[in-house]
């Protein structure tokens, strides 16, 4: 296909236009072109005369690759795509490195999911899906279109750098996980929730608010409650995490599982030491070796004295005060749940507030909880479960979205508990495990997640059939 002009659109000003060689050459380029409103995006839409036009959610413009439009209107004319993201190179700092993305797939309906800032996209597709549009965003139109278009085309990851970008983001991976938390940002989530429940509703995947009762008071448990914080090499956190819990002044009967994952740091010590002083440690240290956190758990779970109800705990993390226990057992009976999800603080290694603060998750709500949870990567913490319903799902094997891949699973059926109250801290610092991450690892993390809600909106269609 050959073509004499395509429209660039972007969200700088005319004076931030950097003159643009070669394949460039075929661009008209319109500044101030801000698509997250629905009144912008039409205005966007209605203005391209051409099969495809480009997005560029970033003020300064990239430099494109030699040849790099050609190359994705051969791309989408070949694969029929509506929309087609490549990889890129960013210069940060001044040092030039990769910027690889991830395939779209079924579960990529994350409002954050990746395309990098440069979109190729499809204009019978994007004016197919804004005939549809029966909202008026103020933030979300371009993660509604892309899901509209997502409908009936497919969205197309090339694995080719086809440009340059200065990022001017410095942020690390932490940073940016917890963002769309934010209290400042409550307005865009709730507009995100309207578009992803529309769109869950147009593919037959979205589960009304109806679920099973659970009794809840059956079966015999040699206590309550058990704690569970599986741990490996956390020698600076670990007696923290085990005093939060034994100061528990709970009105029940509780003990402390702590799977002690092979360390090697003086770990297995300390955690020794604090069981011999105290019995309601039950210190394991697994036959296997290739448990992540989940396999973890699952030794956990299923060792005979564990409780009625098993409560998570990180290993460098704690609870926020001598009554949590109590009230996490206090709501999963009065909300009849077999997940009870609560809320925690962001802190320093030294426990000091650091942002975004209070994390409370408040987009999980009773109505669309259980629909809403498969637009975002997480679900909150600390968690707590009914133990025979995790004993029959089983964790995923995993160290990372095992606790997503569990809510998921648990959502779909049964209705899981809010506590809105903070209930633990968590600390932030070098050693966590998802802090500072690359992009490989950060690729894989969310891929997996992606994974797990391609799987999860599969089983509801099928629940709807």
């Amino acid at each position: 296909m050959k073509m004499s002009k395509i429209d660039f659109f972007y969200t700088g000003k005319p004076d931030l236009l950097q003159t643009q060689k070669d394949s460039a050459s075929s661009c008209i380029f319109h500044a101030e072109a801000n698509p997250n409103s629905t009144e912008n995006l039409l205005d966007i839409i209605q203005c391209t005369k051409e099969d495809y036009f480009i997005l560029f959610n970033k003020p300064y413009l990239p430099v494109l690759g030699k040849f790099a439009i050609d190359r994705m209107i051969q791309v989408a004319e070949d694969s029929r795509a509506g929309m087609v993201y490549t990889d890129y190179y960013e210069i940060k700092e001044g040092i030039r490195k990769v910027h690889p993305l991830n395939d779209y797939q079924t579960g990529s309906i994350r409002d954050d999911f990746d395309f990098g800032p440069l979109l190729l996209i499809r204009t019978e597709a994007a004016r197919k899906a804004m005939v549809e549009e029966k909202s008026n965003y103020n933030f979300a139109a371009l993660y509604d279109i892309r899901l509209k278009i997502s409908q009936n085309y497919p969205l197309v990851h090339l694995n080719e750098y086809l440009y340059t970008l200065e990022e001017n983001d410095l942020r690390n991976s932490d940073e940016k996980m917890f963002a769309y938390v934010d209290p400042k940002n409550r307005s865009v989530q709730v507009e995100m929730e309207q578009a992803c429940t529309e769109h869950l509703k147009a593919i037959g995947a979205w589960l009304p608010p109806i679920f099973e009762n659970i009794d809840l008071h059956k079966g015999f448990f040699p206590v309550e409650a058990s704690v569970i914080i599986p741990v490996r090499n956390r020698i600076r956190t670990i007696t923290d995490a085990i005093d939060s819990v034994l100061s528990q002044k709970a009105t029940f009967a509780f003990n402390l599982i702590v799977i002690d994952n092979h360390s090697t740091d003086g770990t297995t010590a300390a955690i020794a030491e604090k069981a011999e002083k105290d019995k309601r440690i039950i210190h394991l240290i697994p036959k296997r070796e290739d448990l992540g956190i989940g396999g973890c758990w699952n030794e956990g779970v299923q060792h005979p004295e564990c409780g009625r109800f098993a409560v998570q705990l990180d290993s460098d993390d704690v609870y926020s005060d001598t009554n949590t226990l109590n009230q996490i057992v206090a709501e999963l009976y009065k909300q009849n749940c077999v997940m009870l999800v609560g809320s925690y603080r962001m802190c320093n290694f030294d426990f000091q507030t650091i942002p975004p603060g209070i994390i409370d998750h408040r987009e999980w709500t009773p109505e669309n909880g259980r629909n809403n949870a498969l637009r975002i990567n997480g679900l909150g913490a600390p968690r707590a479960f009914f133990t025979p319903a995790l004993r029959k799902i089983k964790v995923p094997n995993t160290s990372y979205g095992e606790d997503y891949a569990l809510g998921l699973q648990f959502s779909r059926k049964w209705q899981i508990g809010r506590i809105y109250k903070v209930l633990y801290l968590c600390r932030r610092w070098d050693d966590n495990s998802d802090a500072a991450l690359d992009f490989n690892k950060l690729n894989a993390n969310n891929a997996y997640k992606d994974k797990l809600r391609s799987i999860e909106i599969t089983a509801r269609q099928r629940i709807n059939c």
